[in-house]
């Protein structure tokens, strides 16, 4: 039985984090690392931006880096400033709406399984835990295709 290699430790700066991103909704970073057991994002809403009702498959650690907003789950809702810090198990359904400064958040969970068993990707497991995936780096256009690939807007690839 052979020994794990570790990957390379990973660290994200100030200037990275507080980018100002493009569109309503931005990944501004994500963990790429093909051997890691975690997913991890900092992710950007615009002013007044809303990332609605999304249901958690695994618990999630949710942290503020700036900006203000609100964090809703049935029957609670909670102020976001920077210094904020959630978990939310999985099986919770949750959404986020940025105050008028916007909002940067972090968040984390076990990685997901990758979807589908076949050449092309498809599956009938339903949609993804995490729809950043889907959300366009170039526009923030969130693609409603399960299986799109590039935005439909702008043409920019969408995450794998």
């Amino acid at each position: 039985m052979s020994t794990p290699v570790p990957a390379a430790a990973v660290f994200v700066g100030p200037e990275q984090t507080a980018a100002v991103g493009r569109g309503q909704i931005s990944v501004l970073w994500s963990l790429g690392e093909r051997t890691r057991d975690l997913d991890a994002a900092v992710v950007r809403l615009a002013p007044g931006a809303s990332l609605g009702d999304h249901l958690e498959e695994y618990g999630l650690l949710f942290s503020v880096l700036a900006g203000t907003g609100e964090l809703r789950t049935p029957g609670h809702a909670w102020p976001l400033a920077p210094g904020a810090l959630a978990w939310l198990p999985a099986g919770l359904t949750r959404s986020v709406d940025a105050g008028e400064g916007g909002l940067v958040y972090t968040t984390t969970h076990r990685r997901r399984p990758a979807l589908g068993a076949g050449r092309d990707g498809a599956s009938d497991a339903g949609e993804p835990v995490c729809l950043l995936g889907r959300v366009c780096p170039g526009c923030g256009r969130l693609a409603t295709e399960g299986d799109a690939r590039y935005c439909a807007r702008c043409g920019t690839p969408l995450a794998d």
